[in-house]
């Protein structure tokens, strides 16, 4: 018998080295190629299959342009137009510029004398073509920079104020990709002593607390790897970033404090530790694959919606729940056994008081059972007491506005978005987000013909007599109104190829809006150019237009979320309902769950609106003014991460309950002891999240500050009011119905797979 036990124990180690010695290999493998991930993510949207999408594609492959992929110099300073000065300065400016390597074009005011160069109050603008596809654009940003900077030194004693900077939908890529990572960054060091100290608070022991720490921050560099490989078949949003780091600190987190709960637990009843650590990986693991699951349909269901920025949070979303999961179950037990008692150390002298691990979970448990207690005695009221409030905050989401909010909200410090706003200063800002209106012309009316040029006029004549249009540059207004089709070949081979299709059957005709047209009248005017009538405008049947730029990229956006987010509500609503029917055999209990956490969404956007969208103590996050809207990517998000984090805390609970009532306890005795044994995990677990959500709503981009206090009020008031007060109360009053079909018999087979 002795020898059986040995051989049993040296199985279990064995199986313990097996399993951690796989885990160490997804480390080995993954955490390297993380260093290089914030180079391979995207700040660019991609929506597949979308107009805006589809011209853009037709530009780069279709379009022989050298300006395809352009840079803005803006430059202030510099003497009034007709100076010689002036003029020197251009010329050193372009031709050093023009000299660079991988520059494919240089057009300012002295090749090209039109009005576009000329800012309202005195600066000018320099367009610089580079050939994105020979050269990576992280090396030639900052080179292009650096010879701008000479330049500027080398003009400073003849122009004291001059200034050169750069702008355009490359540059202020590259710069808010920076700002991320450096958000990443300042959130984590934000997020990790807070967390660390909540850890200490939770277990009183200083190794206990660095094991769940330890596991969050190894799935998010297991996460940003896996991103980076990922990378070279997606496109994946520099939201990964954000996410990662946000969802790993608190779903990392999260998992292994119920690991080690569970472990020091059994270690407290007396079981060795090899035991303690393999019960742990049993029982809590089972309950991290369930919860684990749940969070996955949330995650997936963004997987459908076909924009680059949605997908990635769905991949980020599922690789952190994965390789969370993956690093408690492998990884813990191993780590676990090996420290025994250990795990209890304080380590720090102002811990010692917590030495008595046992003692302290019974005294944490006795308090928790008094406030299950009083629940429970009084369901009606407490249910009352705290649903009112949660309703009322809920209702407010009814106000939600989904769109661009208004106004200037990228973030300062950055070059290309003060050039951005120095471009705005001047009346110049719609070069850096033109409408580009592809017109294609029937074969037998090509643009060179009389018929296919009177049909470009007709339509660049009408666009140049909207109210919201700076300028139209298209083949008749590069050439001046008494031009024909015959005057083409005298245009700059330049011209011809970035407005002239290289099969010449359609045109391009970029059209800049004025600086006072919001992001949002840019939307809705997209969507009347789209519905145009272009036989009567342009006099040719036959003639079709596309659309993109970044406006209607927006558009396109905001039209996909639009219609997909009922479908990714149901997706996730019914996933959920489904999963949980299976884990716990009971209709009223899957259903309650689903209610609450609608409850729990709706009351979170309701703060949403209250906050940023209203106003209401926006400046507590950074935010001086209201938004007057929300980001269309933020009610999506929220609802599919809110849906799966919340019902984590719905498996510990409810699963607990009915462990209990199988063992022979009456309702109420069961709500109350699966309430003292599952609360402290579940407020603790809560709080790390909710430290980790708001340490990134201090960060410089508002969407992500909308995020973070979205997804940190969603599980403050799950955790609280919903899950300690309105959830028992409510299985207090349900009774035997709470596990209606099957009953209790036929639930055994539920808590055993949820292992609580």
């Amino acid at each position: 018998m002795l020898n059986d036990s040995r051989a049993y124990a040296r199985a279990n180690i064995r199986r313990r080295l097996w399993k951690a010695g796989i885990g160490c290999v997804f480390i080995a493998v993954l955490v390297p190629f993380s260093y290089h991930v914030e180079s391979r993510l995207e700040t660019a949207v991609h929506i597949q299959g979308s107009e805006a999408e589809r011209v853009d594609q037709e530009l780069t492959d279709r379009f022989p342009s050298p300006y395809v992929h352009r840079l803005i110099f803006v430059i202030e300073g510099l003497p009034e137009p007709d100076s010689s000065s002036r003029s020197q300065a251009l010329d050193l400016i372009s031709s050093t510029l023009r000299s660079e390597p991988h520059v494919s074009g240089v057009l300012s005011e002295l090749d090209w004398p039109d009005n576009l160069f000329h800012g309202k109050n005195g600066g000018t603008l320099v367009v610089v073509g580079v050939d994105a596809q020979s050269v990576s654009f992280e090396m030639l940003l900052p080179q292009l920079r650096a010879r701008a900077a000479s330049i500027q030194a080398q003009l400073r004693t003849q122009f004291p104020k001059i200034k050169i900077q750069t702008t355009g939908e490359m540059a202020l890529n590259y710069d808010l990709r920076r700002i991320s990572a450096a958000d990443v960054s300042h959130a984590e060091w934000r997020a990790l002593p807070v967390t660390l100290i909540l850890l200490l608070l939770a277990f009183g022991s200083f190794i206990a607390a660095l094991l769940p720490l330890f596991i969050g921050i190894a799935a998010i560099s297991m996460t940003m790897g896996a991103a980076a490989l990922l990378s070279h078949y997606l496109h994946l949003s520099i939201l990964v970033q954000n996410l990662a780091t946000m969802l790993g600190l608190g779903l990392g987190v999260d998992y292994a404090l119920l690991m080690v709960s569970r472990f020091r637990e059994a270690m407290a009843s007396g079981i060795d530790a090899g035991s303690a650590a393999d019960l742990a990986a049993r029982q809590a693991g089972r309950t991290l694959l369930i919860s684990c699951s749940t969070v996955a349909i949330g995650f997936s269901a963004l997987l459908w919606v076909p924009i680059s920025e949605i997908r990635s949070i769905g991949v980020a979303g599922l690789l952190i729940s994965a390789t969370s999961v993956l690093l408690c179950i492998l990884i813990l037990p191993l780590i676990m056994s090996l420290l025994g008692p250990r795990i209890n150390a304080s380590g720090i002298g102002i811990m010692s008081r917590f030495a008595s691990t046992a003692g302290r979970i019974a005294s944490q448990q006795q308090r928790w059972r008094r406030w299950g207690t009083l629940v429970t005695a009084h369901p009606w009221l407490t249910l009352f007491v705290a649903g009112a409030p949660v309703l009322l905050l809920a209702f407010q989401a009814t106000r939600i506005a989904i769109s661009l909010p208004p106004g200037d909200l990228l973030p300062g410090g950055a070059e290309s978005v003060e050039a951005l706003r120095s471009l705005e200063h001047m009346g110049r800002a719609g070069i850096v987000q033109p409408l580009r209106f592809v017109l294609e012309l029937p074969a037998d009316t090509a643009p060179r013909s009389k018929t296919g040029w009177d049909a470009i006029s007709r339509m660049a004549h009408f666009l140049e007599k909207d109210l919201r249009t700076a300028e139209v540059l298209s083949l008749p207004t590069l050439l001046g109104n008494d031009s024909s089709a015959d005057n083409i070949a005298t245009l700059p081979d330049w011209a011809q190829k970035s407005l002239l299709r290289n099969d010449a059957k359609a045109t391009l005709i970029e059209i800049l809006p004025a600086s006072t047209v919001t992001e949002n009248e840019q939307i809705r005017w997209i969507a009347e150019l789209r519905k145009l009538d272009l036989a009567t405008i342009t006099g040719v049947h036959g003639a079709t237009s596309r659309i993109g730029g970044i406006p209607a990229m927006n558009a396109d956006y905001e039209q996909v979320v639009g219609k997909l987010l009922p479908r990714v509500i149901a997706f996730v609503v019914g996933g959920s309902l489904v999963a949980l029917l299976v884990g716990f055999r009971s209709l009223f209990a899957a259903v309650k769950a689903v209610l609450l956490n609608l409850v729990s969404v709706g009351a979170a956007f309701g703060a949403l609106v209250l906050v940023f969208q209203e106003g209401h103590g926006s400046w507590l996050f950074g935010v001086a003014e209201p938004t007057k809207s929300i980001f269309p990517i933020i009610p999506i998000l929220s609802f599919a991460i809110v849906f799966g984090l919340s019902m984590d805390y719905e498996v510990f609970l409810v699963a607990r309950v009915l462990e209990e009532r199988r063992a022979g306890l009456t309702e109420r005795s069961a709500v109350i002891e699966g309430m003292a044994t599952t609360s402290k995990l579940i407020t603790s677990a809560a709080a790390i999240m909710i430290v980790v959500f708001i340490a990134f709503t201090f960060g410089n981009f508002v969407i992500i500050k909308m995020l973070g206090f979205t997804l940190g009020v969603a599980v403050l008031i799950d955790a609280t009011l919903v899950r300690m007060v309105i959830g028992p109360a409510l299985l207090q009053l349900a009774g035997d119905w709470n596990w209606w079909p099957f009953g209790l018999s036929g639930s055994s087979a539920a808590t055993d797979k949820l292992g609580r």
